[in-house]
């Protein structure tokens, strides 16, 4: 597979809220050959990377391991050998654009929190910007799951004329209140560790809010994990002996049993925060909260009025972090505004998680989608029973029908 790692420098970026800086830097990875009409762009999650596919890039300070590698490849449903795949690192990440961790040139220091807050418009205007440099003026589908769905529909929204295809996984048009309160949570358990210091704790001197970080992820972990899934995995259970507490905890604490539930979130926490900056943990997640498809329109079905391509949404019946209610609105404001929809809905009890962990029931639709969208009938919306009778697998439920 052909596969290009690079860093473009865009110049001077205005952001959506007006500030600009001098010099926005994105570092995307592209697959495959391009030959005029086959790009497809891949919108990465919160915390992701332009690692989307290949091989784990373990001399990298980047997220090393490909987060969608079972969906994006030779053969696969985002075929590398059909399509040219763009995956960029969203501006105000830290996995190689530019951030709150990188150097403003002109103080020659990190940007810290003074770095321009960022919205997911800036992230679609920056890919946008990016492609041009490329010299890919349309797209023939964006593709992205949870806030990479948002950046998906954005690309309906403000360059409808560019691309043909959209497929939203386990998105909505905006986040509910419970998710938002849980990511307010979080992030006030970075601002409030000592070390987070207003964001400025980038000198060799200075210890990172880990501690803060760590537990803002364990939030978000949880958030996309659904009861069944936990249940199943870690039940009520004790670690092992090995097992040892990452967290403080009082005398009285030290009776009861560390439960294994427990040592799974405090162990891919302390990763996580080996790999990934507070601040952007930070302005992602104001990003993602702060989105909304009707900003600046009447209604959503208005925000995509001008689009008039095929959708592909797609849900999971144990995400509560975007349910199927909310990826069925977003289905229904497609419609409305004439596009092409099929809302496809996989049975599944991984939770918001399963878009990643879930290949075989992700991939066949998608594939089918790509290659001949929802007028080729491949993809059509359908109701349980029906299942047998359409070109996905069985093991897919579609739930909600025009």
């Amino acid at each position: 597979m052909n596969v290009e790692h690079n860093t473009v420098s865009l110049g001077e970026f205005e952001f959506d809220c007006g500030e600009t800086i001098p010099d926005l830097e994105i570092t995307y990875e592209a697959y495959g050959e391009f030959d005029g009409d086959n790009a497809v762009l891949v919108c990465h999650a919160l915390t992701g990377s332009a690692h989307v596919a290949g091989r784990d890039r373990v001399d990298s300070a980047d997220q090393a391991r490909a987060w969608w590698d079972d969906i994006v490849g030779p053969g696969k449903a985002i075929d590398t050998t059909e399509y040219y795949v763009v995956c960029a690192n969203v501006p105000g990440s830290c996995y190689g654009s530019t951030g709150p961790k990188s150097e403003n040139p002109e103080t020659g220091e990190p940007y810290g929190t003074d770095f321009p807050p960022v919205t997911v418009t800036d992230w679609t205007e920056a890919q946008r910007a990016l492609l041009d440099e490329l010299g890919i003026p349309h797209l023939h589908a964006v593709v992205g799951g949870s806030v990479g769905g948002m950046n998906v529909i954005e690309w309906a929204k403000r360059h409808p004329d560019h691309v043909d295809r959209i497929v939203p996984i386990a998105a909505a048009a905006r986040l509910d209140t419970q998710c938002l309160s849980l990511d307010a949570i979080a992030r006030r358990a970075i601002t409030t560790d000592p070390n987070w210091n207003q964001g400025h704790y980038y000198g060799e001197d200075q210890d990172p809010p880990s501690d803060g970080l760590a537990l803002a992820r364990q939030l978000g972990h949880v958030m996309y994990l659904s009861k069944a899934s936990m249940e199943r995995r870690f039940g009520r259970r004790a670690a092992g002996r090995d097992a040892v507490r990452t967290f403080p905890t009082d005398a009285a604490g030290a009776f009861f049993p560390y439960r294994d539930v427990e040592s799974y979130l405090d162990y891919n926490a302390e990763k996580f925060t080996e790999r990934f900056d507070a601040n952007s943990y930070l302005y992602l997640t104001r990003a993602m909260d702060n989105y909304d498809l009707a900003a600046g329109f009447e209604s959503d079905a208005d925000a995509l009025a001008a689009f008039d391509g095929d959708a592909l949404v797609m849900s999971f019946t144990a995400d509560w972090h975007f349910t199927t209610q909310q990826a069925e609105a977003l289905a229904d404001s497609l419609r409305a505004a004439d596009a092409n929809v099929a809302h496809h809905v996989i049975d599944s009890d991984h939770g918001h998680d399963a878009f990643l962990v879930e290949p075989d029931n992700v991939g066949p639709p998608l594939a089918d989608f790509l290659d001949a969208g929802v007028d080729g009938n491949a993809v059509t919306d359908s109701v349980v029973e029906d299942s047998q009778e359409s070109n996905f697998a069985p093991v897919h439920n579609s739930l909600f029908s025009q």
